[in-house]
């Protein structure tokens, strides 16, 4: 007898849970706003030098010169010879490269060129104003671009570490409130800034609120869910992030400001705020902190609403405490980080879960965060990218409830990789079979991410179970932050940043097959339970 009886007997995956899990699921249709939101944000509009201030005062008006021309006289051409040059124009203009005209001045050797020094101007056929067009990250500044990412990655990371632990100590409820309100006040605060070195600053302070709601919200939602319903509900809420990226495409196309955007993706979390005051805490969190009393009243509160009142009688302290002894007895100590590698059976786990954590993010956020290298609209893409996870999901679902948790790992994990190491060999000029691979890596990446927070919450037992989610998926954050420097190597060899991404995918599945399988077994309580079990 243990916990997952107490909660057949007040009416399983009820009323209270379909309640309980939807509220703490729907967050998650902004969440993928947060970590992908740097697309759109900090999206880089075509650009070139503004042109001298006196241009206009050459008399042109008895020639037929159109602006294309005219920025010709301005603008050198790029290293292609196709586009204009982004960051460099004539210290004096070339007016004999217009051809039919010829005016005094103009100077036939190699023309002096020089850097944008009265600024740039940008285009505003794609976006209204990015962090890239109001600070000028482009040319020298371009590597600051990216960076905000790794910064906002960083706050993640950070985030993982601090808040993981905190709610094994406070509570997952407590915690999770908490990063609702500092998501909402900081991410607004982020529209706010008057700065890049302030914007990246709340968008740190932002990542490791996104963490707080992230793993409390997984804890929360499988700790009250019964063993046999976890594959199903796990996967069905992944799919709120999936729609949360169709929604971000949507609003970053109608709104086209990223202060507006960052407004309209953050300011709903109050509202989630305000709501998750009913949310019920852990009971098994509770008995293992030595709170059955407050235990007890949740358990009777969820058979209320799930229209099993007489189960308020028979529920006693004493009945809870039997169902629990073992674990109750064994909660008498403490937990650190060190106990997730102290045994051998939780040292095999972590250490499994570091590699696909890192590898499963890793090749992402590569196939995500780099949306304008497609040459297709930076909107559609976003679309299709959040569209093929559903079909990817659903094939999660089905391995994750026929084969297992072990074999939808690894599989998932190899052929992302095997698609991705198919990409390198399709030639540049074939853009629509590259972008169509691109898609169905990443939709094997998503089922990945899918499997992976559900199989973690299994394997981690109660008593350490959020010290253990924050661990791994620190993993999950280098990888994030990696993901984007590993680009550069495009300089030495084109076909680098795949092979690496592909072979941190192939690494990850050969450790998630020395990982135990958890398909209908109930969750563990106790580092002893899965040295028992495993």
């Amino acid at each position: 007898m243990g916990f997952a009886d107490l909660l057949d007997e007040i009416g399983g995956f009820g009323r209270f849970q379909w309640l309980h899990v939807t509220l703490i699921s729907i967050p998650g249709l902004l969440m993928a706003s947060q970590n992908l939101l740097n697309n759109f944000t900090a999206g880089i509009p075509g650009h070139r030098c503004r042109l001298l201030a006196n241009h206009t005062d050459y008399n042109l008006s008895s020639y037929q010169v159109d602006e294309t021309q005219l920025l010709r006289v301005f603008i050198p051409m790029d290293a292609t010879g196709t586009k204009l040059d982004r960051c460099r124009r004539y210290v004096e203009p070339q007016w004999h490269l217009l051809g039919n005209i010829s005016l005094s001045g103009a100077n036939m050797s190699e023309p002096e060129t020089e850097d944008c020094l009265d600024g740039w101007t940008y285009e505003r056929s794609e976006f209204l104003a990015t962090i890239v067009s109001e600070w000028d990250l482009v040319c020298s500044l371009r590597p600051l671009k990216q960076m905000s990412q790794t910064i906002y990655m960083g706050g993640v990371l950070t985030g993982a570490i601090i808040f993981g632990g905190l709610s094994d100590r406070f509570g997952r409820k407590l915690i999770l409130i908490w990063s609702y309100f500092q998501l909402a006040l900081l991410g607004c605060c982020s529209a706010l800034s008057p700065s890049y070195s302030a914007y990246c600053v709340f968008r740190f302070l932002t990542g490791m609120a996104v963490s707080g709601v992230i793993l409390n919200a997984v804890s929360l939602k499988v700790e009250w869910i019964p063993t046999k319903s976890r594959t199903l509900v796990g996967t069905l809420t992944s799919f709120f992030f999936t729609f949360g990226q169709m929604i971000l495409a949507g609003l970053a196309y109608w709104l086209r400001d990223w202060r507006k955007l960052q407004v309209t993706v953050c300011a709903p979390y109050f509202l989630f705020f305000a709501y998750s005051w009913w949310f019920s805490e852990s009971a098994r969190w509770l008995v293992l902190n030595r709170k059955s009393e407050e235990a007890l009243k949740s358990l009777h509160r969820v058979a209320r609403i799930n229209g099993k009142p007489e189960m308020t009688e028979k529920i006693t302290l004493q009945v809870l405490q039997s169902h629990m002894n073992k674990e109750i007895e064994s909660s008498q100590s403490s937990y650190t980080a060190y106990d997730l590698l102290r045994t051998r059976g939780m040292r095999r786990i972590s250490i499994c879960l570091l590699a696909v954590w890192f590898s499963t993010s890793f090749a992402y956020y590569g196939l995500a965060m780099d949306l304008q290298k497609f040459g297709v609209s930076i909107y559609l893409m976003q679309i299709i990218f959040g569209a093929v996870d559903f079909p990817a999901k659903l094939f999660a679902l089905g391995m994750l409830s026929y084969l297992g948790r072990r074999v939808s790992q690894a599989t998932c994990l190899f052929l992302a990789a095997l698609i991705i190491f198919a990409n390198i060999f399709v030639p540049t000029d074939m853009q629509t079979m590259r972008t169509t691979l691109a898609c169905l890596g990443k939709g094997f990446t998503s089922a990945s991410f899918t499997t992976v927070y559900l199989y973690t919450g299994e394997l981690f037992p109660t008593v350490i179970r959020q010290t253990g989610m924050g661990f791994v998926s620190t993993m999950a954050r280098v990888g994030s932050m990696a993901a984007p420097a590993v680009l550069i190597l495009e300089e030495v060899f084109p076909a680098l940043p795949s092979v690496v991404y592909g072979g941190a995918a192939v690494v990850a599945a050969g450790f998630a097959c020395f990982l135990p399988e958890t398909l209908n077994i109930p969750l563990p309580d106790t580092i002893e339970d899965v040295e028992e079990k495993w």
